[in-house]
């Protein structure tokens, strides 16, 4: 009759409650991404609702703006802003009334279809992303920093500069001409 030593069965049973400790992670962490995959449909569900309530008021405003263009003669414009509303209007309806799953399920289908699209569109959105980021990180700096001659940190006369004096170079002024840099510090 074979038994077991004590460290065999030890190193068994520690290596039992490892894979326990593992497949109990694993299945919170399985919970965790159904969770977070949930809350993003319904936050898709509940934006995209908001997006149609949207697009069709605007396609209401463009129909009341080509009723308006019709009694100033202009029936041409009339009949482009009829037919942009047309299009609003059916994409509105869409965003209403699809939910998460069939948004997405159309978006994947249409990057299988036409990749290159979704190539272009991701350019323009990194590029409209990245223009927006440029600009406001400009007005945020010049905020903080207080333009050339503006508050903290600013720079010009009496910021810091450094001037000529009878001991050399003082703080607070400009470099004298001849003696290096014209600019202010």
């Amino acid at each position: 009759m074979a038994t077991e030593s004590p460290s065999a069965s030890a190193t068994d049973n520690a290596k039992q409650q490892v894979q326990e400790k593992a497949e109990t992670a694993q299945e919170k962490i399985k919970g965790g991404a159904q969770q977070a995959q949930s809350r993003a449909r319904e936050q898709i569900d509940q934006r995209s609702t908001q997006a149609g309530e949207q697009v069709g008021a605007t396609a209401q405003a463009l129909r009341s703006t080509g009723q308006q263009l019709r009694e100033q003669g202009q029936e041409g414009q009339a009949k482009a802003a009829e037919r942009v509303a047309e299009h609003a209007d059916r994409v509105g309806g869409y965003l209403r009334d699809a939910d998460a799953d069939r948004i997405l399920r159309d978006a994947e289908d249409f990057g299988r279809r036409k990749p290159m699209a979704v190539v272009g569109i991701g350019l323009a959105l990194g590029f409209a992303a990245s223009r927006f980021l440029k600009a406001s990180s400009r007005s945020r700096y010049e905020a903080g920093r207080g333009g050339y001659e503006g508050g903290p940190g600013g720079y010009g006369p009496g910021r810091g500069g450094y001037e000529a004096g009878p001991g050399g170079y003082q703080a607070g002024g400009t470099v004298p001409a001849g003696r290096g840099s014209s600019y202010e510090f």
